[in-house]
């Protein structure tokens, strides 16, 4: 995966809450063996010519602004993937007192998927949110600040999502910086270990 630093571009503003991950992505479409053409699948049941990224103005958008709980709904990948195909670089949502901005699973797919997250207070939210779509923001991870104009959000992460996201390691990245130690410790390791299926190995 590539790294995320800073990142300005256009926003595409759909202002909803609890979006279900059945809308994102319907579940018709997880049959599909490949990781790959799930981009033109984004919220396929809701677009038509009024629906916010068939809008002139939402053309080459990169940075999603939702309402708060997005993601709810049954885990999928798939979900995170159409986002990202869809030419999506980061989801910008509204985290209540008793609501988060994402749902558990869905943070927990797109951290692993590398998408990033960004959970702005109401106020900030709003402000934000009253933008136009096709407006220009620019997202700073390192700073941890959404900025435009005169305005400048802070937001918070997880330490360990944001230093993998800056770093672009998946969780099979993350595991291969320690490769050296593992391999040190599976060497002197006396614990039982089925051979592989063709290995000559007894």
């Amino acid at each position: 995966m590539s790294g995320f630093t800073t990142h300005s571009g256009k926003i595409a503003v759909l202002n909803e809450d609890q979006v279900d991950t059945d809308r994102i992505i319907p579940a018709r479409f997880l049959s599909k063996v490949e990781k790959s053409g799930y981009g033109e699948l984004l919220f396929h049941d809701v677009r038509n010519e009024s629906f916010i990224l068939d809008r002139p103005e939402a053309k080459g958008a990169s940075i999603l602004v939702v309402g708060t709980n997005f993601g709810c709904g049954s885990s999928r990948e798939h979900a995170v993937w159409a986002i990202q195909q869809g030419g999506f670089e980061c989801v910008i949502a509204r985290k209540e007192e008793n609501s988060p901005g994402f749902s558990d699973i869905f943070r927990g797919n797109s951290a692993n998927c590398g998408l990033l997250l960004i959970e702005l207070n109401h106020a900030d939210h709003e402000i934000l949110a009253a933008l136009p779509t096709g407006a220009t923001i620019t997202v700073d991870l390192p700073a941890q600040t959404v900025s435009f104009a005169d305005y400048v959000f802070p937001f918070q992460i997880n330490e360990a999502t944001k230093l993998a996201l800056i770093e672009g390691l998946d969780l099979i990245g993350t595991t291969l910086q320690f490769e050296a130690d593992i391999s040190k410790y599976e060497a002197h390791s006396t614990a039982f270990v089925p051979p592989m299926v063709g290995s000559t190995h007894a």
